[in-house]
């Protein structure tokens, strides 16, 4: 299968964004995306251990050791690094810190240890693990468990959501799940169990336990899958593609809740005009209320209007991991009609691999040869394939 056109093209565009430092955001001449980008990198990385390929897991291993170099004291992983001769520059974030650099690195650590048996991985970056984790837990504030993420403070960071965002929490369990499969710490078995019970609780319907926010809970009346965010300002309830694709692929909720997300996202794919879920859905309107506060969410120019960019458009890299969380529910044909969806999309225009889609006029938006656009393919394609699996 691996003489797929897709499949090459893509495994191609990796080839291309593969420097002495890491992966590379695109293979287009852009200044912001010629860097190793903490998310992107480790995306890229997953795609190359489903490869196989050695050279581009080599690549990997590049990437996470220039993110473990440039850490900070304090623990935050950049959010990307470029490098230009003997010079250096490291960026922790815009016009917030990226959460989510902290959680990939540590993912990418363990799966690369995972996936080439070398247990001594792991153990060689051992001392910046504890200290993405102690940041981590520095960040929940309230030791009550869930992460308070900052406005543009994750890969959507041009879009509305900030306090306690799903996505991050989930992050936070793979990277503790794929820790301690090689700590084996009661301490984090625990931790785990605290932020999983703490998400059923606030992010689930008709849940028992305390809620943090008991008042806008039973306001939000939350049916078909877990809403985005929530913060002492009451909850985001757009359907966030990638975070209900992590609690599935991560088993979190009641397994009736997990079949009402899948029978919710099968739907609203089926709607799309690309047969790909949009980022977050429904779009934010200027009439709407959250309006201003995603106009105003942008550092150089407003990208995000309505089925564009975070703001309802449609993502290869997203779908990626909707696949994953479809095939790993057993519904492999869904998982395969998407894949299909996913490489026409990276196909148009010669194999451009746009950065993203827009889900009403299928036009293309953002960065071309963008090297996440690629590593959906190849993460999809393999999972497929050859039953390839990630530690979770």
């Amino acid at each position: 299968m691996n003489s797929d056109l897709n499949y090459t093209k893509a495994i191609e565009l990796l080839e291309k964004v593969s420097s002495s430092e890491g992966f590379l955001a695109s293979a287009q001449n852009i200044s912001n995306y010629k860097r190793v980008w903490a998310r992107d990198g480790v995306i890229c990385g997953l795609a190359a251990l489903a490869s196989g390929d050695e050279k581009l897991i080599e690549t990997f291993r590049k990437t996470l050791e220039t993110l473990a170099n440039n850490q900070h004291q304090i623990g935050t992983i950049p959010s990307n690094v470029m490098t230009n001769g003997d010079q250096v520059e490291v960026s922790y974030g815009g016009l917030a810190g990226r959460v989510d650099a902290v959680t990939w690195f540590v993912i990418g650590i363990c799966q690369y240890a995972y996936y080439t048996k070398d247990i001594t991985f792991v153990a060689k970056y051992d001392t910046e693990i504890e200290k993405c984790f102690a940041l981590l837990d520095a960040w929940e504030f309230n030791n009550k468990g869930l992460l308070y993420v900052p406005l543009s403070g994750n890969w959507a960071d041009e879009y509305i959501t900030d306090g306690y965002v799903l996505y991050d929490q989930l992050l936070r369990i793979w990277a503790l799940k794929s820790y301690n499969h090689f700590a084996q710490d009661e301490d984090i078995t625990v931790k785990i169990a605290t932020i999983t019970k703490q998400l059923e609780i606030n992010f689930t319907p008709n849940s028992a336990g305390e809620k943090y926010h008991e008042r806008a809970y039973n306001e939000v009346n939350i049916q078909k899958y877990m809403p985005c965010s929530f913060s002492p300002a009451g909850y985001k309830t757009q359907f966030d593609a990638f975070a209900n694709s992590l609690a599935l692929y991560l088993n979190i909720g009641s397994e009736d809740f997990q079949n009402s997300i899948l029978e919710y996202s099968i739907a609203l794919k089926n709607e799309m005009k690309l047969q790909l879920l949009p980022a977050f859905w429904p779009p934010i309107k200027e009439t709407d209320l959250d309006w201003n506060l995603l106009k105003n969410n942008c550092k150089y120019e407003f990208r995000n209007y309505p089925n564009e960019f975070h703001n309802g458009g449609s993502w290869s890299m997203v779908n990626g991991f909707y696949g994953l969380a479809l095939f790993s529910k057993g519904k492999k044909k869904e998982a395969l009609a998407l894949l299909t969806a996913i490489n026409e999309a990276n196909a148009l225009e010669d194999f451009t691999f746009y950065e993203n889609f827009n889900s009403e006029t299928k036009e293309p938006n953002g960065v071309p040869f963008c090297a996440w656009s690629g590593a959906a393919t190849v993460l999809l394609h393999q999972s497929l394939h050859t039953n390839f699996k990630f530690l979770v």
